[in-house]
């Protein structure tokens, strides 16, 4: 395993963290939106960031800029300094990313120009509809939406809540999970397919807040009712029965996108615990002279090599073996980066005292998104139980 940047790398870097000085440091003090829309600067932004030849990096193959997974990681990572502008300036951001490649690997020729194409423009925003209220969504074959059949078009009915990015007016396009047989077995029971926005039946019943925050900087999250909701079955994608196969294809990427970003939170965190810590003096010394001061600062620092290296070796295992063969690392760095990630921020909050609570500093923003992804894309004691099962295995199966 070699994590060394090559020249595409450094490149990418060289650019994006000048990108990140010129355009989204400056934009931070007034970038966040008192309401659910994204403010009007982003644009602004994303063009800038076409300009500069940061666009769609996350997305391998013809349609993104072709960068490996390892490639990617020290990319993101430098946008996870600024998570609420970054991303969505450089069109990398959830649940847009998830869905580019849903369409881009399962999507029709049609489905591909009427939505894949518009979202690779960063012209529309999407979103993922598959978390429910009343089940346990952690387990995607609990999802009881209803998809059914009616000659040539499906009918859709359900609830969904927190679906990340529909508050955002620009949100034109809903991926949907529901059970179209439920007498099927029990992971070819759902089945996924795009509803527009503006299909009758289609209701944004309200925004849903994040520890308080409406975090429209991402488009918000919301509840979504889908009442006799009707569309063409050219809108299924990919085949019948095949929904889970899809989301689990689609949460894999998502999830190592969250945690290299993640990186980036907890080195922004740390660097702001540091100088704090050497700017503010009570009790006759600086923060940086208390003993616990620098025992926070030596752990963080420790922390994040250990969370990025194993981030990095996640990402080389999807580019060599695929996915399936990276199961292992990406669970792992699902449960242990986030956690990480929060426990840093939490230091470098109380290293900053009541200033570390307000607006003054990205700190509570941090911290609220990185305790936030203990729970996106599963929880962190779903997939504990999946890999303690898998490390058991092993044993089973030397045992027999």
């Amino acid at each position: 395993m070699d994590f060394g940047f090559d020249a595409a790398t450094e490149d990418y870097r060289k650019r994006l963290l000048a990108f990140m000085d010129e355009h989204v440091y400056p934009a931070e003090a007034g970038f966040h939106s008192p309401d659910w829309s994204p403010p009007p600067i982003l644009e602004e932004l994303k063009a800038a960031a076409r300009g500069a030849g940061l666009w769609n990096l996350f997305l391998p193959g013809e349609h993104g800029a072709g960068l490996t997974n390892l490639q990617y990681a020290p990319l993101a990572e430098i946008t996870g300094r600024s998570p609420a502008i970054a991303p969505a300036a450089l069109n990398c951001a959830a649940p847009d990313t998830g869905n580019m490649e849903v369409l881009a690997e399962f999507g029709s020729d049609e489905q591909k120009r009427e939505w894949l194409q518009p979202l690779l423009d960063g012209t529309i925003r999407s979103a993922f509809a598959m978390t429910e209220p009343q089940v346990a969504s952690s387990d995607a074959t609990n999802i009881g939406t209803r998809i059914e059949r009616d000659g040539d078009d499906y009918v859709i009915t359900g609830r969904k809540f927190y679906i990340t990015g529909a508050m955002n007016p620009n949100c034109k396009i809903f991926i949907v999970m529901g059970k179209t047989d439920p007498d099927a077995a029990r992971h070819v029971q759902q089945s996924m397919v795009l509803v527009p926005r503006d299909t009758p039946g289609v209701t944004v019943k309200r925004g849903m807040t994040v520890f308080g925050y409406t975090d429209g900087d991402h488009g918000g999250h919301a509840e979504v009712l889908f009442d006799a909701v009707r569309v063409p079955r050219s809108n299924l994608i990919g085949a019948e029965g095949g929904g889970f196969a899809i989301s689990q294809a689609r949460l894999g990427p998502g999830r190592i996108h969250h945690c290299m970003r993640l990186i980036g939170m907890a080195e922004r965190a740390l660097e702001l615990m540091c100088t704090r810590a050497l700017s503010r003096t009570p009790f006759g010394k600086p923060l940086a002279e208390q003993g616990v001061v620098q025992e926070w600062i030596a752990e963080s620092r420790v922390r994040i090599e250990q969370a990025r290296l194993l981030v990095l070796k996640a990402a080389w295992l999807m580019d060599t073996v695929g996915n399936k063969g990276a199961h292992t690392e990406i669970q792992a760095i699902k449960i242990i980066v986030p956690q990480t990630v929060e426990w840093i921020v939490d230091k470098a909050i109380q290293t900053h005292g009541a200033a570390g609570v307000g607006q003054d500093t990205p700190l509570a923003a941090l911290w609220a998104g990185a305790r936030t992804l203990r729970l996106a894309d599963g929880p962190d004691e779903v997939h504990k139980r999946s890999l303690a099962r898998r490390e058991l295995n092993r044993y089973r199966s030397a045992a027999s």
